[in-house]
């Protein structure tokens, strides 16, 4: 009897209604062409079959809700490929919010020593430098229900890992020289606007949370990007075009 392939053996095959039940949940993909939505078949089978998703907390995860968190994560890596998950290995779920313990070193003190303040920060989505993606389920819901809203956890936290394939979380994925000069010259001035903006108390029409910092900048406008894009292309259109030559997929 002939062996099969490495590859055939080790595939992850996404039935056709398992396929057909987790697109009717996503609503992003409905203005997708049918080859498009073929190659991101393909790729979030192939992530099933390289990542390891795990329920934390006692949440069950269907093949429904594993083939919903791989789509999710492979929308924006779609143009990309599988080398745009390299790296790390893990998707750790939790039913709803979870919490992380942070610590902060003061050394700006006039005696020796420092002082360490610690407090909890209730997440609903994190990417770690060299671990897992970590995402609440209950956030991924309320994606689900309401997707052009502006709100994509699972985006977000992908445009972080995207960010640090470079080794530098910056708010800049690896990019050619040319590539690069446009990217700094559409988003520079955009995140410098939005923490103007922010620090005046104004209204912004994509979330302030944006001028945390030039990587959270980046992982939200991703957000936007795929279910607001609309109103980023009217409020920030110079980001829009940046990251439609980035990403190479258009949500309609």
């Amino acid at each position: 009897m002939p062996r099969p392939s490495r590859w055939l053996r080790s595939a992850h095959v996404v039935e056709d209604a398992l396929w057909s039940a987790a697109c009717s949940r996503v609503r992003l993909l409905d203005g997708l062409d049918a080859g498009t939505l073929t190659n991101l078949r393909d790729l979030a089978a192939r992530f099933l079959r390289d990542k390891n998703l795990v329920g934390a907390q006692g949440l069950e995860l269907s093949a429904e809700r594993r083939l919903i968190v791989a789509v999710l994560c492979c929308l924006p890596m779609l143009a990309l490929g599988r080398d745009a998950w390299r790296g790390w290995r893990d998707v750790i779920l939790y039913p709803g919010a979870f919490r992380v313990r942070r610590h902060e070193h003061d050394h700006d003190h006039d005696y020796d020593g420092s002082v360490v303040t610690e407090w909890d920060d209730e997440l609903d989505g994190e990417a770690w430098s060299h671990g897992p993606i970590i995402l609440s389920w209950a956030a991924i819901e309320e994606d689900l229900a309401d997707p052009f809203a502006g709100s994509n956890v699972a985006a977000h936290e992908i445009a972080h890992k995207l960010d640090l394939l470079d080794g530098v979380l910056d708010g800049t994925p690896p990019l050619d020289r040319a590539s690069l000069s446009r990217w700094r010259g559409a988003l520079q001035p955009a995140y410098d606007a939005m923490v103007a903006a922010v620090d005046r108390d104004e209204d912004t029409a994509i979330d302030p949370y944006a001028a945390e910092s030039p990587d959270e900048f980046f992982a939200v406008v991703t957000e936007y990007y795929f279910s607001a894009p609309a109103l980023l292309r009217e409020h920030a259109p110079g980001v829009h075009a940046a990251l439609r030559d980035f990403y190479r997929v258009e949500i309609a």
